[in-house]
């Protein structure tokens, strides 16, 4: 797994916000769990030739692809770049469409729309530091061995419907 440098340095609100991230999500989790909310996310899966772009999230084991949550009024393209630009710094790049897949996913029902996006090389990223903590490009050979998300095992398996 290669890994790939952060560009900004971390100030220490960041640790206040990674702190809060991380003993909230397991309350969330527990909550999800009890009242099984429906959750509309979309994610963005980055190829650099081959390899694949994996985020590290503050307050999850799993790796995951940059997205999150489809806002009320939002599409799901619209929230892709918009979670892409937030969680790693990249805007304006052409999206493709990738499916989408159902699952229960953190407790809750999950409907998740994947995007691809393809690029010759990794621009410059600027991770948040806050809820994103790391990135890693990883080839395909090494995906088998990596903790994933429920949703990007779902699209790596091509497990797409719904």
């Amino acid at each position: 797994m290669r890994s790939l440098e952060q560009v900004r340095p971390a100030i220490p609100i960041d640790s206040v916000w990674r702190m809060v991230l991380r003993l909230g999500f397991p309350f969330a989790r527990a909550w999800w769990h009890l009242r099984r909310p429906r959750h509309e996310g979309a994610l963005v899966a980055i190829y650099v030739g081959r390899a694949l772009l994996l985020v590290e999230s503050s307050y999850r084991a799993e790796w995951n692809f940059p997205g999150g949550s489809v806002r009320p009024g939002e599409t799901p393209d619209t929230a892709a770049q918009r979670e892409m630009g937030e969680e790693i710094g990249l805007s304006s790049y052409p999206l493709l469409p990738a499916g989408s897949a159902c699952g229960i996913w953190d407790g809750r029902r999950d409907r998740v729309h994947f995007f691809e996006l393809h690029l010759d090389c990794i621009p410059e990223l600027r991770l948040d530091n806050r809820e994103i903590i790391a990135a890693h490009l990883v080839s395909p050979e090494e995906l088998h061995g990596i903790a994933l998300t429920g949703a990007v095992a779902a699209y790596l398996g091509r497990d797409l419907c719904c």
